[in-house]
């Protein structure tokens, strides 16, 4: 692996730079982003906060190889109302948003539709808050160094709100660690997190999470359970 220090905060593996199918499944991602992020720093107190549901079956490993807990960090993507793969926005576990106003200022949407789409997406947020609450970050990531992790990142938007929640949270670090992305995202997420850690930076006009998996599918909410029930069995909580 030839690991490469892009800025004072992205970390990549340039072996794997503008691949596709680099990974066989979420959790090989996982393992090999583990792999990774242990080598960052020296951990103290490290807490792994996956965005449910993808970003769970890649932080089992990573929290495995690091020995530290892991908490849920609920975030949903603001769905664009003819699009429900893209987004304007995200909506975070303490109910606060960040929109993309580039990108909203050319869907001609009004006011009123938007934040139907919003509160919608609250309310769903407060529904998988409530299935996953024992599992929620909570004020005990106060100076803890917080791992933020995700199955990719397309726009970012929804990792800049997680990014924004945890910090209202007061950690001593936030580290976000995802096995893919768009150089464009991971740009605009570095400006907000200490460290950004990412073995499969991708760049060019088209872009998607799934392309870099050889075995991709939709994480559902039983499978979420089934990994935490993974970790707790691990001593992860």
């Amino acid at each position: 692996m030839e690991e490469a220090l892009l800025t004072a905060r992205i970390i990549e593996d340039r072996q794997l730079h503008d691949k596709r199918g680099v990974f066989r499944d979420r959790h090989d991602a996982g393992k090999i982003l583990g792999e990774i992020v242990c080598r960052v720093q020296d951990w103290h107190n490290p807490v792994c906060c996956p965005i449910p549901a993808g970003g769970v079956p890649v932080a089992v490993p990573v929290a495995r190889i690091l020995s530290a807990p892991i908490r849920l960090a609920v975030v949903r993507k603001v769905h664009i109302p003819w699009n429900p793969e893209a987004g304007f926005g995200a909506v975070t576990w303490d109910g606060k948003v960040i929109l993309n106003t580039e990108l909203l200022d050319t869907l001609g949407m009004s006011g009123e539709e938007v934040e139907s789409v919003i509160e919608e997406t609250r309310q769903n947020v407060r529904e998988r808050v409530n299935r996953f609450r024992p599992h929620l970050p909570a004020p005990a990531l106060r100076q803890k160094e917080v791992i933020l992790i995700d199955d990719g990142l397309a726009s970012g938007y929804t990792m800049l709100a997680a990014v924004a929640a945890v910090r209202r949270l007061d950690p001593a670090s936030v580290t976000v660690a995802v096995p893919t992305a768009h150089d464009a995202s991971l740009s605009r997420v570095s400006g907000r997190a200490d460290v950004v850690v990412c073995p499969n930076i991708r760049s060019g006009p088209s872009y998607a999470v799934a392309e870099a998996y050889r075995e991709w599918n939709d994480v559902s909410d039983e499978e979420v359970f089934s990994c935490l029930r993974v970790a707790a069995d691990r001593g992860l909580f």
